[in-house]
């Protein structure tokens, strides 16, 4: 699972990775389900958009059902019908600097997970639009999770699909073969990740500042 995740680094950094312009109002260091984030469409390659996270299918009678649908697992986003048609024509970016996840321990101390040798990555999404009967449009998206890597794994065993390359990013973005992208949905090696326990804070997604990315006490993972 993928409930919580971090986008709030120098804006430098983020233009030099994705190549556009970015607004520094775009960053939150604690991005929570059913907020407008910042994502980059296969329609939109060369800007964000801001969609709400929690995927709402086209068919959907309420928007409410995107509360229940904030990932989509790897192994069977191909076959179910709320992602399916979603996987062929409508797949996104979602850039972070990080994840969080919480020990499964009675004190439940909230984990920053990141990349150690690289201060922005994409998760791989999908998205879709939803009008209601009144005809107003809902842009809304999920993160695609796979199985867990042996640093996650004490927390949880469900991560986000990193894509951690300039060309896994593209060929998501823009590979219509699905054997081809399918090979892009699985745990990204875990030599390339670090983890530290950060304050409760995290918990609210209310709260939303730097100090979320302090190193608290709590247990290391290894």
């Amino acid at each position: 699972m993928c409930g919580r995740f971090s986008f709030a680094i120098n804006k430098k950094i983020i233009e030099e990775h994705y190549g556009f312009a970015v607004q520094e109002n775009n960053f939150r260091y604690n991005c929570a389900p059913s907020q407008l984030l910042a994502v980059i469409t296969n329609l939109n390659p060369d800007n964000f958009c801001f969609l709400k996270w929690g995927f709402i299918p086209y068919w959907a009678k309420a928007p409410s059902i995107g509360y229940k649908m904030i990932n989509a697992r790897a192994e069977t986003i191909a076959t179910k019908p709320a992602f399916r048609k979603s996987l062929k024509t409508r797949r996104c970016l979602i850039p972070a600097d990080s994840f969080y996840e919480w020990s499964q321990g009675a004190d439940k101390t909230p984990y920053r997970i990141m990349l150690k040798e690289q201060p922005v990555f994409s998760m791989a999404g999908i998205w879709s639009e939803w009008k209601s009967p009144e005809d107003k449009i809902i842009s809304s998206f999920a993160i695609i999770t796979t199985g867990a890597n042996e640093l996650v794994k004490p927390l949880h065993d469900r991560m986000p699909v990193i894509l951690d390359t300039s060309d896994a990013e593209r060929s998501w973005l823009n590979n219509d073969n699905f054997s081809d992208i399918s090979t892009l949905l699985k745990p990204i090696d875990p030599e390339k990740m670090q983890a530290y326990p950060v304050s409760k804070m995290i918990n609210s997604p209310k709260n939303d500042a730097p100090e979320l990315h302090i190193q608290d006490s709590g247990p290391e993972l290894f």
